[in-house]
């Protein structure tokens, strides 16, 4: 667990004060008793002998010293040495591997705020290498495809001439069929790894989610793969506009939705788009068949799980966008796994049933199009995946700002 001190302004906590204000208080105060003291001791010494009253004053002295240098090390060190020595023991621990490490908070305005920087640098630090070793992933897995496609394309071609001149010749049908399932399958590999690797040819442009949702299931039922489904369709009334490339942003619901599928054949399963403002730990927005609707005023429950927090696109809290959801009442992404899922060629299915490659589609598409995209539990009891995308700007098209439920 993050050891992540809260903020000076954190709701609730009274404000702290800074390293200045405590060194002068009880500093000031030292010295004024030691003023006071030095006052006592002139009107005693008055009544003394001249020996023993230098002796005494000589003393007091002395004493006064002594306590002004003990108190003053030990408001150093409560106040500055041993702050300064717990973040040096942090940044040691995060030069040592321990990405998890985090500087506590301290007792004064000026550390914590420190604690807080530090804090932010180490998180960007780890973004920026999320980032590089995300795109080092990319390269590599281009370099690959490009390799595979070669050599493998060509290959794949010959065999299914061969294929169709082996059926001409009336080979066995039950072996036909096997050698073209598993030839397709390698084709789907191949051609997985492409789109995965290489940037599509579609343009980004202005497109409305809805009429996004709406293909990709007029698409699936045509295939025939919602036969059976309990498929719930949740749209807003209004336009939801966003910018990016159509047919991606498509093959992005149809991926969610093949993934809802293979979770919980029989449904329910439920699709949809909402506008809503983007939070790092987002609330769960009321769906509009929830009782008071999207416009509820009522608090909506918080989300348990935290969204996936890889490199991302720096979209800032309160940006108004369009949120896509795809829930489903399977067995739902494991809390463990949740970092995984979206992983190229990590896959929960059974040997030959998947690729791993559709989520990294996914992730690979909604980024390009400057949005996010996580996984946490749904309503239905499964898992409940989430896009969102900044709202383009159109002439003449509310955004609607406003924040579901």
């Amino acid at each position: 667990m993050r050891d992540v001190p809260a903020g000076p302004g954190s709701s609730g906590a009274a404000p702290q004060p800074s390293v200045k204000r405590e060194l002068l208080v009880n500093l000031a105060l030292l010295v004024a008793a030691a003023l006071a003291l030095a006052m006592a001791t002139a009107l005693i010494t008055q009544a003394l002998q001249p020996a023993f009253a230098f002796i005494l004053l000589m003393g007091l002295v002395a004493a006064d010293a002594v306590i002004v240098f003990a108190f003053g090390h030990y408001l150093l060190k409560r106040l500055v040495l041993v702050r300064l020595a717990a973040l040096r023991e942090a940044a040691e621990e995060l030069a040592a591997g321990n990405l998890q490490r985090r500087a506590p908070a301290a007792e004064t305005r000026e550390f914590t705020e420190l604690a807080e920087c530090f804090n932010r640098m180490t998180d960007r630090l780890l973004d920026v290498q999320g980032q590089l070793v995300r795109s080092e992933k990319l390269a590599t897995v281009g370099r690959l495809a490009a390799g595979v496609a070669h050599e493998v394309g060509n290959p794949l071609s010959a065999i299914g001439t061969y294929t169709e001149v082996l059926r001409k010749r009336g080979a066995d049908p039950e072996i036909l069929q096997g050698l073209g399932r598993e030839t397709a399958r390698i084709d789907r590999i191949v051609r997985g790894l492409l789109d995965y690797a290489r940037p599509g040819d579609d343009r980004p442009t202005v497109v409305d989610v809805g009429g996004i949702v709406s293909s990709a299931r007029d698409l699936l039922e045509h295939q025939g793969l919602l036969k059976g489904v309990d498929l719930r369709v949740e749209l807003d009334g209004k336009p939801l506009p966003v910018r990016g490339p159509a047919h991606a942003l498509e093959q992005v619901v149809v991926n969610l939705l093949l993934n809802a599928i293979d979770a919980a054949p029989r449904g329910p399963i439920v699709v949809g788009a909402t506008h809503w403002r983007y939070e790092p730990r987002p609330s769960t927005p009321r769906r509009r068949t929830d009782p008071g609707g999207a416009g509820s005023s009522a608090a909506t429950r918080r989300s348990q799980e935290s969204p996936r927090r890889p490199w991302v696109p720096d979209v800032s809290t309160g940006t108004p966008g369009i949120l896509l959801y795809v829930a489903d009442a399977g067995p739902g992404v494991p809390p463990e796994d949740r970092e995984k899922v979206f992983d190229p060629f990590y896959t929960t299915k059974p040997p030959g049933q998947g690729t791993g490659l559709g989520l990294a589609i996914v992730q690979r598409t909604v980024h390009l199009a400057g949005g996010v995209v996580w996984v946490e539990t749904a309503r239905e009891g499964g898992a409940a995946f989430k896009v969102f995308l900044p709202v383009a700007e159109v002439a003449g098209v509310a955004e609607g700002a406003g924040r579901p439920g």
